[in-house]
């Protein structure tokens, strides 16, 4: 009996999100087609165009575009902030836009954790009653809330400044406890709306560090939106690229930069560092029989950006081995320089 796939503890089908007050009936008349030029002279403006996607358990999703293409607007529509025009969303098989709003109301508060790129913090709050705040509105005792803070706080690496107001905290102090606050709930769902955008380049690179080693330790279901390749690649298990509320591709970021299915998609991918997302099994080529190799050996999953050099001063085809050591391909200088410095095909 073939192995049945696990419910997505996400799932969007053909999602729309129209803006407009005729948006709906022009909708159900369209058959769901939409037309963008026609909508927009009815006066409607299109967020999201018949999206569909799945997000499983411990998975992290990157959604990303430029800015209009509609990636915050599904966000909001996945965890109903925004309501959909029509479609359905799904969170472990119940459909959100069905749901009364007390069960969603205790859906968000236990569930689902957001963050914004504003940090949105308290300023008559301390970090400690920040992260707490969220606690003491489900009716957590203060001294019960305050624990669970302390707990985030050292979570977050901002050990000693429980007392400290946001005005005294740096940009990326002040992410961090936004994150923790975010986290006090135990959300089994992290949203994430561009959350590092707003700091400079040091500070958002040690943030992607911070949030890597959080993912690590709790494997949330994450949806983080982002218009920068280079956080998604850093960051991502699966990339979706959005342009005009339409989802262009979805994949691994491997398979997005090699195998572009869209013009819109290939230009989008045309300035990644190549080395910096492709593994050594997604470039090997089959061994020949009798051909010789060098005398070292590279694992399928290392980034080419680790062994380039490497392999590049070699003489001989380089072996590509799986997690037993047994060959599965060869690295040869001529394709690495062809994937790395050769015109994307």
């Amino acid at each position: 009996m073939a192995e049945e796939k696990a419910q997505a503890v996400i799932e969007c089908r053909s999602v729309y999100k129209i803006f407009g007050e005729n948006a709906r009936k022009l909708l159900e008349e369209s058959k769901g087609r939409v037309d963008e030029e026609e909508f927009s002279k009815a006066g409607c403006i299109i967020g999201v165009n018949n999206v569909s996607l799945e997000v499983h358990q411990g998975e992290m999703l990157v959604v990303m575009g430029l800015s209009g293409s509609g990636k915050s607007t599904l966000v909001r529509c996945i965890s109903r902030l925004t309501d959909a025009t029509a479609g359905e969303i799904l969170i472990d098989g119940q459909d959100l836009l069905k749901m009364r709003n007390k069960d969603l109301i205790e859906l968000r508060r236990h569930k689902m954790g957001m963050v914004f790129q504003n940090f949105a913090l308290l300023p008559h709050k301390t970090v400690l009653e920040n992260i707490a705040f969220p606690l003491q509105v489900k009716g957590v005792k203060t001294a019960d809330s305050h624990g669970r803070a302390r707990e985030m706080i050292e979570l977050v690496g901002l050990v000693g400044r429980e007392k400290s107001f946001p005005r005294e905290l740096s940009g990326g102090q002040q992410q961090r406890v936004g994150i923790a606050r975010s986290l006090a709930v135990e959300p089994d769902i992290w949203f994430l709306d561009e959350p590092f955008s707003a700091l400079d380049p040091l500070i958002r690179r040690e943030m992607q560090d911070e949030f890597l080693r959080l993912q690590s330790l709790l494997n949330k279901t994450i949806v983080f939106i982002t218009h920068d390749f280079d956080e998604a690649l850093r960051l991502a298990d699966r990339i979706a690229i959005m342009y005009h509320g339409r989802v262009e591709q979805i994949g691994a970021p491997v398979d997005i930069v090699l195998n572009p299915v869209t013009d819109y998609v290939k230009k989008f991918t045309n300035e990644v560092p190549r080395e910096r997302v492709l593994t050594t099994a997604s470039v090997m080529e089959p061994k020949q029989e009798g051909q010789e190799l060098s005398e070292f050996t590279v694992a399928a999953d290392v980034i080419i950006e680790q062994v380039a050099e490497r392999v590049l001063s070699a003489t001989k085809p380089v072996a590509v081995v799986d997690g037993q050591g047994e060959i599965i391909g060869v690295l040869n200088c001529k394709r690495i320089l062809h994937i790395l410095f050769g015109k994307p095909s």
